[in-house]
């Protein structure tokens, strides 16, 4: 499987280019320290949907960004929550 996702290919057939991206992801078990690499782009990609949230003309994958990164926002929140509920 080639790793080149292209915009036509990412917009006319996103789970082929979603199945290209998880396949890709796979090798980040066998890198020594993926979190150094992962966090930026996550930090990025919650950044990017907080500002296009509520945008005029919407773009392509903004709006399931927004709602991936809602989800692991709302996930964290609970995490810490609990830790906080234990703490006590």
């Amino acid at each position: 499987m080639g790793w080149l996702i292209g915009r036509t290919e990412a917009l006319q057939d996103p789970l082929t280019a979603r199945r290209k991206v998880m396949e890709k992801l796979r090798g980040l078990a066998d890198l020594d320290d993926a979190e150094v690499n992962v966090v930026p782009i996550l930090i990025d990609a919650i950044l990017l949907a907080e500002s296009y949230r509520g945008a005029r003309h919407p773009m392509p994958f903004v709006d399931e960004l927004t709602k991936s990164v809602d989800a692991l926002l709302r996930e964290l929140t609970i995490l810490e929550k609990a830790n906080e509920f234990a703490e006590i």
